[in-house]
């Protein structure tokens, strides 16, 4: 009479919870990956009315300044004025500050704002200080481009 051999092995609790804890990790890195992005909020640019008025506008002084901080990071910083020649006083100003790197294409954009408040034929100092730059920039002056205009009311 043959005997039957069972043959059938155990699998350690520890693997069988290392694989469960796997596939709910892998189920929610694809569900995360494959959810709808909202879309970026975008205000369209400057409106007809900014664009009408950026003749008065004017930027002087620009320059570029470098430093480390107390965490041992570059900060460069872009110094400069901004003049008001229009009739109307301003309640906000936004740049885009457009770094390049050394092959001449845009390495690193950033929208901040430059001024609050300018009123009818004001000038004010401006500082705009940035600490990530990415490696590779051309160590230049941003280009910077008016983003938007908002009227004070």
């Amino acid at each position: 009479m043959a005997t039957v051999v069972n043959s059938a092995r155990k699998i350690p609790a520890s693997a069988l919870v290392i694989v469960l804890v796997s596939v709910i990790v892998l189920v929610g890195a694809v569900t995360y990956l494959n959810r709808p992005v909202p879309p970026v909020a975008d205000d369209g640019g400057a409106s007809a009315e900014a664009k009408a008025y950026l003749p008065n506008l004017q930027l002087s002084d620009v320059n570029m300044t470098a430093a480390e901080n107390l965490m041992k990071q570059q900060v460069v910083e872009v110094l400069g004025h901004i003049a008001n020649h229009g009739p109307r006083k301003l309640a906000l100003v936004e740049v885009y500050c457009l770094f390049y790197g050394v092959d001449g294409k845009e390495l690193y954009r950033e929208r901040i704002a430059i001024v609050r408040g300018l009123g009818p034929q004001e000038t004010r100092s401006f500082r705009l200080p940035f600490d990530s730059l990415p490696e590779g920039w051309n160590q230049a002056l941003p280009r910077l481009a008016i983003a938007k205009i908002s009227f004070a009311a």
